[in-house]
């Protein structure tokens, strides 16, 4: 006799056919075998207490601070425990009771129907000189020659700015924004690149982004998250994606000792009001991606705490956007130069695909290419 631990729920699955086991009791098994965490926080006393009941009751566990059966606070954070199956059933069940339980129960269903989306590549391409990473800087006929190279090296899109987003950068006008990304816009149109690869524009200007957009660009990268209606309405208006990123503060501002209380929690409320603003002004959640950020107003810890926590943002229903590309959280790690992070990006994107991210923003495509196919077959 010998005994191996299986690995992924598709392994697990996997394991379950070659038993011989029927396709219906796969799918009831491959449940019970799927472990799930949840940090519930500031929950009612009273609630606690029913749902510690009733995780118990079905084999699941709502592990509380010593202090809940005392009462000594109003509310409380906790961490439920248990299998798919076992979320199915507290979400039928919290629907019945009080305390903000069916807030709870609301939250699990939508968990469970979560979506998956497919991994694609994103390369960048910056129409300045002062962007953090020299070597992905690029003007007009050699901007054009580097996304022709991202294509055949397997870019799913590409995205293209003409202004710094880097901690401290300099403001740039609308007019000299609109001059340095003309050529490249016209160049994409007039050799109808955008039949190969999806085109992104990486703007916060509306006159700026109606340009790429006119120009065969189908997708919307604001950092400043749709904060101007006029990015949104753009959207709608030409069928495309937009793209909200967190950021606290401005790119002048955004790394002067950023804080935060709960870094999920604020996160997670932004694209809340964004997404709601959005599906007001007629923006279909299927056309919305979410991009918690990373190095925008956060910390190395803050960093690490969404890149591990990456599979939350999926509860929206969007898709989930990560672009830590040779950042410097890299260095905070292990003091690297620019040039070296290669690695670490690497690592990082790695982890946040597994964590449910499935858009990578990257300036090294090729190397990405092959790193996420190995590990999709792996996985």
């Amino acid at each position: 006799m010998y005994i191996y631990k299986l690995g992924s729920i598709s392994d697990k699955k996997k394991a379950l056919k070659a038993l011989g086991v029927e396709g219906g009791g796969v799918a009831i098994m491959a449940k019970k075998m799927d472990l799930l965490y949840f940090f519930i926080k500031d929950l009612k006393v009273p609630a606690a207490n029913i749902l510690k009941q009733d995780a118990l009751s079905i084999g699941a566990e709502l592990a509380v601070p010593g202090g809940v059966i005392l009462c000594e606070k109003e509310k409380y954070d906790c961490i439920l425990i248990g299998t798919r199956k076992h979320m199915e059933i507290l979400s039928r069940k919290e629907l019945a009771q009080p305390f903000g339980l069916k807030d709870v129960a609301k939250a699990l269903k939508q968990f469970l129907k979560i979506k998956h989306y497919p991994i694609q590549i994103m390369g960048i391409i910056n129409a300045n000189d002062d962007s953090f990473f020299a070597q992905s800087r690029f003007q007009k006929e050699d901007a054009i020659v580097q996304i022709k190279k991202m294509i055949d090296d397997g870019a799913d899109m590409i995205d293209i700015g003409a202004v710094s987003s880097r901690p401290n950068a300099d403001k740039v006008s609308k007019e000299d924004e609109l001059i340095r990304i003309q050529p490249i816009c016209d160049a994409i149109a007039s050799e109808k690149l955008y039949e190969k690869v999806l085109f992104s524009i990486d703007s916060t200007t509306p006159s700026v982004v109606e340009y790429a957009l006119k120009s065969g660009f189908t997708l919307i990268n604001d950092i400043t998250g749709a904060s101007d209606e006029a990015m949104i309405k753009l959207a709608v208006q030409y069928d495309a994606k937009l793209c909200i990123m967190h950021m606290q503060g401005t790119p002048q501002t955004m790394q002067q000792n950023p804080k935060y209380d709960d870094v999920m929690v604020e996160v997670s409320q932004f694209f809340e009001t964004r997404i709601d603003k959005c599906e007001a002004l007629g923006l279909e959640r299927k056309n919305i991606i979410l991009d918690v950020g990373i190095g925008f107003g956060k910390t190395l810890e803050h960093n690490i705490t969404l890149i591990k926590n990456m599979a939350h943002f999926k509860v929206f229903g969007c898709e989930v956007l990560v672009g830590a590309s040779r950042k410097s959280m890299i260095d905070k790690i292990i003091p690297t130069p620019t040039e070296e992070r290669l690695a670490g990006t690497l690592a990082i994107h790695l982890k946040a695909v597994e964590n449910g991210a499935n858009i990578v923003r990257c300036h090294d495509v090729m190397e990405h290419r092959q790193a996420l196919m190995v590990c999709e077959v792996l996985r």
